[in-house]
């Protein structure tokens, strides 16, 4: 009982901190974008109510998203597919 508690604490701890995460990260781009904080509030409130509400599976391809924009420039340099296989031998 209190293990399936705990487990629905953290699940919901975690869901928090996504939404959180997602709503800066939204804000400040839509800052940049639209030049005005008003206007990036809500488009952030807009945008998070649909994908973590209406469509929660789609908070999946935001991390994937993420995941690509922080990490992705490093790992294709790395791999690096458009010069010849060299680099494998």
């Amino acid at each position: 009982m209190l293990g399936a508690i705990l487990q629905t604490a953290i699940h919901e701890n975690v869901w928090i901190a996504l939404v959180l995460f997602v709503f800066v990260w939204l804000f400040s781009w839509a800052k940049g974008g639209l030049g005005s904080a008003k206007l990036a509030v809500l488009f952030a409130i807009i945008v998070v109510y649909l994908t973590f509400y209406q469509f929660p599976i789609l908070i999946w391809i935001v991390v994937i998203v993420f995941v690509l924009a922080t990490f992705g420039k490093e790992l294709i340099s790395k791999l690096n597919p458009l010069e010849g296989g060299d680099q494998l031998r």
